[in-house]
């Protein structure tokens, strides 16, 4: 059986958080899978061509999180 690359297992776990995103599972499982993305980008030195991926991804989850957007302290 041949060995996954870690740009595949990069890939897989992008796009499973896309797909748990989208499907409803939650926005703490999809940036479970982000996060696990970055983490082996990071073991196999392409830290730098996929943070910037995982980072966009992120910041989406923040801006799509119920409540008032980051920042915005409630009126007095």
């Amino acid at each position: 059986m041949p060995t996954v690359s870690a740009r595949e297992r990069i890939q897989k776990l992008l796009v499973t958080g896309d797909n748990r995103l989208k499907q409803g599972a939650g926005a703490a499982k999809a940036r479970e899978s982000y996060e696990h993305a970055l983490a082996v980008a990071r073991e196999a030195g392409l830290e730098d061509a996929v943070r910037p991926l995982v980072e966009l991804r992120l910041a989406d989850l923040e801006r799509l999180a119920p409540g008032p957007p980051p920042g915005d302290a409630p009126a007095r």
